[in-house]
């Protein structure tokens, strides 16, 4: 229901124009890919759903390519051994 507010769409549409459309965390490694999902720092949960100065805060937005997303978000389910990652396709490769 939050992600079909107006007030998270707008929220998210002035804060997508405030970083240019780009990842920023890809803009900090001085690459320009575009962004591809807001993303909420501390994460949205049924807690703080209803506390604007987590979900509508700008302090608390950061726009995310995809992979860049998914680094983020799914660090935590990381079961993968420490000497080895995934490569761009998702295949398993030696760090």
């Amino acid at each position: 229901k939050f992600y079909n507010s107006r007030q998270w769409k707008e929220c998210r549409d002035a804060y997508i124009s405030s970083v240019h459309g780009l990842c920023e965390h890809c803009f900090e490694r001085g690459k320009s890919e575009p962004g591809y999902i807001v993303d909420h720092i501390v994460e949205i949960s049924p807690i703080n759903i209803n506390d604007p100065s987590i979900t509508l805060n700008h302090d608390n937005l950061q726009y995310l390519c995809l992979k860049c997303h998914n680094r983020k978000t799914f660090a935590k389910y990381d079961v993968i051994d420490s000497g080895l990652m995934f490569d761009d396709n998702g295949d398993v490769i030696e760090r």
